[in-house]
């Protein structure tokens, strides 16, 4: 991979890069700390994230990394059929990056704990350089497993997961990257809420989901460099195709623009159309009785468009040395249902979200 094709690539992603690489370097020793803030659809969730990585030696770096979520639910789910809660969720992602030749080998594992519900997984990942540097061609496989519980009502059950990730990224110029990654997963287990209800008739059922899934998903990228000098700026575009077992199928869009304002801001603004089909078994209000049924609206026909933008400041910046940045993003989404109603209304729902992180990253 050649400078420009690098400076390219960590423009888009907020760092730039100079010089070429021989082989397959680690990532930068980092530390991050972020703050981040949801709120939308009577959902408010907030926390601290912690980030650090080290290198061992030049072949080695390791990676651990805290996430609080603070959630207070007050959902059309929630206040629909319950009352509002609050909860805590605490995730924990410990990792291993091993550099051999060309090849980038990480090994990481994930556990996250909620008062009903935990989950764990083991992930690895080979990222291998060919012809030259100008093809990066990645592996990755991820097993998790689940335990839902119901507070209250001594329910527990498990869910399995499985994972599976290919992906090529392609120089097409020193201008030009293009990449194309592949997804399978396969779940297993309980795949719903014990909290949900369906209604069938009329009536308030628990909700009942296969207890299969298999879901499949192909994203195309493409990033361009398209300024020099003091107005450096890259364009980039994707596109995301997602279907399953249970019918299923979504479209994403994004497109994004990146630009450097001198040598120490970054502005990056994006704007994202997510478009998707109903669950085989997802009814409004069911009038059949069927072994499956489910309200749950992330199953519905629905669509939402988002609006991002992210403002990154450098303060300090040896080439080599260290970089100390502050960064602050904001999103607006848009939710729109199609065939899920706000019973309190009676109309379809709808709602908006927006989706705060203030962070700092030091690169040493």
């Amino acid at each position: 991979m050649d400078a420009t094709s690098l400076r390219l690539t960590c423009l888009v992603g907020g760092v730039l890069a100079a010089g070429a690489a021989d082989a397959v370097t680690l990532p930068e020793d980092q530390a991050e700390a972020m703050v981040h803030v949801y709120s939308g659809g009577g959902v408010t969730a907030s926390g601290p994230a912690l980030l650090v990585r080290k290198s061992l030696a030049d072949r080695v770096s390791m990676s651990a990394s805290y996430y609080l979520d603070m959630v207070s639910n007050a959902s059309i789910d929630v206040v629909t059929t319950a009352s509002p809660y609050r909860e805590r969720r605490d995730q924990v992602d410990v990792g291993v990056d091993y550099a051999v030749r060309d090849a980038l080998i990480t090994l990481s594992t994930s556990s996250s704990k909620e008062p009903d519900y935990t989950a764990g997984s083991v992930n690895i990942d080979v990222s291998q350089e060919v012809f030259g540097g100008m093809t990066t061609v990645t592996l990755g496989y991820t097993r998790g497993t689940d335990k839902v519980g119901k507070k209250g009502y001594g329910f527990i059950d498990n869910a399995k997961h499985w994972q599976y990730r290919f992906g090529v990224t392609q120089i097409l110029t020193p201008r030009w990257l293009a990449s194309a990654n592949v997804e399978a997963i396969s779940d297993d287990g309980f795949l719903g809420s014990p909290y949900r209800v369906a209604r069938v008739f009329g009536a308030a059922v628990p909700e009942r989901n296969p207890r299969t899934r298999s879901s499949r998903a192909i994203k195309l990228r493409t990033i361009g460099d398209i300024g020099d000098g003091p107005t450096r700026a890259a364009v980039r575009a994707e596109y995301r195709y997602f279907w399953d077992t249970w019918a299923i199928k979504a479209h994403t869009a994004e497109f994004g623009y990146s630009r450097y304002f001198g040598d120490a801001w970054l502005a990056d603004a994006f704007v994202r159309f997510y478009t998707q089909q109903h669950a085989l078994f997802y009814s409004d209000n069911a009038l059949t009785e069927t072994a499956y049924v489910s309200r749950n609206r992330q199953l519905s026909s629905f669509n939402s468009v988002g609006l991002g933008a992210k403002l990154s400041r450098s303060f300090g910046r040896v080439q080599g040395k260290y970089e100390v940045k502050a960064n602050l993003s904001y999103e607006l989404v848009r939710f729109k249902f199609h065939d899920f109603t706000d019973s309190r209304t009676i109309s379809p729902y709808a709602f908006s979200a927006n989706v705060l992180q203030v962070y700092a990253t030091a690169s040493f």
